[in-house]
């Protein structure tokens, strides 16, 4: 038995947005969806009712940092991943492959795997498809991914083109390393950098392996949003149409909404609760920042569109003094009410796509939220 299964509902009629299930071992998944991160076993500051509350259907956690800390023995040990943080719904666990980017200055790659430094002790540590999935194993998550290096925006053509050969080459190690097949869906992860060909080669590579599901990675990493949507708009058609498709590290509004456009799936970013620790805040009027002067005596709810237990509760008065004042109820607010926002986007692209009116939805959402047609 398949860990997973996608079931395609629908193709909306006007763009390449889809509709599905995607049914795990901890429940159906209703996409396209967005996963609230959940680096250290936590999304910042809330708990997981808040979150189901919230209507968060799967959250996604980082291998490399619970590598570090607790340490997947201690995971396992608690029974895994689910029972440790007290999540009965899905999970999905990066395989530290992105730390191969964003930790560029304390690591060395090798054809073996990833030489970094820790980033909180300076310890020499070692990661390898191997090792990543081992960790995968042990964490426990209903869908893992396959080690893979992130590669810079821009770089070279002979060094993408390089990085995507070992990538395929490490994919076909974690395939081989991977214990728990019935248990785990194991993703591979398309690279290629901005070149169209490059990319379309590691799908034709990745496409063999027969992995259960795909995602596009090595994109929001510094190019420009046009470019980005391009090679996406080339890349999705290359994956296929009976399994999930997952574009990694976005979460802005609009790009959640072309990616959706373009037939993505599954969906992951800090951006909702990064930016709401700094006070801002995603709203049906475009983005507050609550922590500025102009609300000091703003008595109504942050979104007077929004029925979260922020908005109900609180004005955005009352939100600034917190904020202000280095309190982290008011952080905690700031995150319920940017979580809530993009699941209900979310839910309301999902019934647009049902009803063949997405880009209807989108035009007054960009209207409305002041982003540029």
């Amino acid at each position: 038995m398949a860990a997973i299964r996608y079931e395609l509902l629908k193709t909306e009629k006007h763009t390449g947005a889809r509709r599905g299930r995607l049914h795990t071992p901890h429940g159906v998944i209703e996409t396209p969806i967005f996963m609230p991160v959940g680096t250290l076993a936590t999304v910042k500051t809330l708990s997981p009712e808040e979150l189901k509350d919230i209507g968060a259907q799967i959250i996604l956690s980082n291998t490399y940092h619970l590598w570090l800390r607790p340490g997947h023995d201690i995971v396992k040990e608690a029974g895994g991943l689910h029972k440790f943080m007290n999540w009965d719904r899905p999970i999905l666990t990066d395989s530290g492959g992105f730390q191969v980017f964003s930790l560029s200055d304390l690591r060395k790659i090798t054809e073996e795997g990833v030489q970094f430094r820790n980033h909180i002790s300076g310890e020499k540590l070692f990661l390898t498809p191997e090792k990543a999935i081992e960790i995968e194993n042990d964490l426990g998550a209903d869908i893992i991914m396959a080690f893979d290096e992130c590669p810079p925006y821009p770089a070279d053509r002979q060094y993408l083109k390089d990085s995507l050969e070992r990538t395929t080459r490490w994919a076909k190690r974690c395939i081989a390393a991977h214990q728990r097949p019935d248990e785990q869906a194991l993703f591979g992860i398309i690279q290629g950098g901005m070149d169209k060909e490059l990319r379309r080669q590691s799908a034709e590579e990745l496409l063999e392996l027969d992995f259960p599901g795909y995602a596009v990675g090595g994109l929001s990493v510094g190019e420009p949003k046009e470019i980005m949507n391009e090679v996406l708009e080339f890349t999705t058609p290359l994956m296929p149409k009976d399994k999930p498709r997952y574009l990694m590290g976005v979460g802005s509004p609009d790009d959640l909404f072309e990616g959706v456009i373009r037939g993505i799936d599954m969906f992951d970013c800090v951006l909702p609760t990064r930016i709401a620790r700094n006070g801002s805040c995603m709203t049906s009027v475009g983005k507050v920042v609550v922590r500025n002067a102009n609300y000091a005596r703003d008595f109504g709810p942050l979104d007077p569109n929004c029925d979260c237990y922020t908005c109900k509760n609180y004005s955005r008065a009352y939100i600034r003094h917190l904020i202000k004042c280095d309190e982290t109820f008011g952080i905690r607010l700031t995150s319920i009410h940017n979580v809530h926002f993009l699941v209900t986007m979310m839910d309301n692209i999902r019934k647009a796509i049902d009803e063949d009116r997405l880009l209807e939805y989108k035009h007054a959402f960009y209207e409305s939220y002041g982003y540029n047609m």
